[in-house]
């Protein structure tokens, strides 16, 4: 009896040990081993919706074939079969980062350190600022694309926090009649200085873009930018769903998938960009790139594109050649 007792005690003692949750959820497919292979930079910048095949093989090709990581706050590890099955590579795994504490967690941030691409997969934007933001996390994801010169990208919710400047909808998204009419609608949320890409300075992004009709309000963001004092100069990108941009280090960029993306810069100081207000800012500049043109992300400058000028007028939206897509 007195055996079973001390038995007893020793299993209720240890329970809560072996009951403890990790911070973050980890997944994998391929190797266990971790591998060095030689990388090389690029970015993709991805629309959302569905993923566009060819932009990941771009990045497993520039991975040498090494471990591919998929980083998140909520969902599952649907990217690791999907991604595997598309090249040759180590392995891929997905890291559900959900909290800052995961963002502070060794585990987590050597598997994004020792990776040889990552990816930021869809979700809530504001999630990734308000979990990742000034954490190893984003240390990490700067030290792949920066020092270890390893291809990094992202969609829709990843794809928004890739440039300077991140649109989050942390209080809900915002639609472009709500931005027009007020530039500082309070779920026009935006933020700054999270990742340092090469060639994504000074650049806000934006994804679903013409399913979603979100031209007018990255138009509010540029003015917003400006108005604000965080910049003199931006610019905006938006990108269709099913369709990537593939930006190489000298920031020479191709389009691929079904979609367009759209290219656009500021045109100094909004004329009227106050809370309340409807905004007028006009003669701002934008490229679409579909089919085989392209664009250089260092330079601004496009080739075998369609080039017009946006206006907005007391919140109303006009185009030059007489479609604002």
């Amino acid at each position: 009896m007195r055996r079973t007792f001390v038995f007893c005690f020793a299993l209720i003692v240890a329970l809560p040990l072996f009951a403890a949750k990790l911070p973050y959820k980890y997944y994998s497919v391929g190797s266990t081993s971790d591998v060095v292979t030689t990388t090389t930079a690029g970015t993709v910048l991805m629309g959302g919706g569905t993923d566009v095949d060819a932009a990941f093989q771009w990045m497993i090709n520039k991975s040498g074939g090494g471990d591919f990581v998929v980083i998140r706050t909520t969902g599952t590890d649907a990217y690791n079969p999907y991604i595997y099955a598309l090249g040759t590579v180590n392995s891929v795994e997905t890291l559900i980062i959900p909290s800052r504490v995961a963002a502070a967690d060794p585990f987590v941030v050597n598997k994004i350190r020792n990776a040889e691409a990552v990816w930021i997969a869809g979700g809530d934007q504001a999630t990734y600022t308000a979990y990742w933001k000034d954490t190893p996390v984003e240390d990490a994801i700067n030290y792949v694309a920066n020092t270890k010169l390893a291809p990094v990208g992202g969609t829709s919710a990843g794809l928004a926090v890739l440039g300077q400047f991140m649109y989050t909808g942390g209080a809900g998204s915002v639609t472009s009649s709500e931005a027009l009419a007020n530039p500082y609608h309070r779920y026009a949320v935006i933020e700054r200085d999270f990742v340092t890409i090469a060639n994504l300075g000074g650049l806000i992004t934006d994804s679903h873009f013409v399913t979603r009709d979100r031209l007018g309000r990255l138009v509010v963001f540029l003015g917003r930018i400006i108005k604000d004092g965080w910049a003199s100069s931006v610019h905006g990108l938006g990108v269709d769903e099913a369709t990537a941009i593939l930006v190489q280090p000298n920031g020479s960029a191709t389009r691929v998938g079904s979609g367009a993306a759209y290219f656009m810069s500021s045109n100094g100081m909004p004329m009227t960009c106050v809370s309340g207000t409807p905004l007028t800012y006009t003669g701002l500049a934008v490229y679409k790139v579909s089919g085989a043109a392209t664009f250089n992300l260092a330079t601004w400058t496009g080739t075998g594109g369609t080039a017009y000028t946006v206006s907005v007028n007391a919140g109303a939206l006009t185009s030059s050649n007489g479609s604002i897509y």
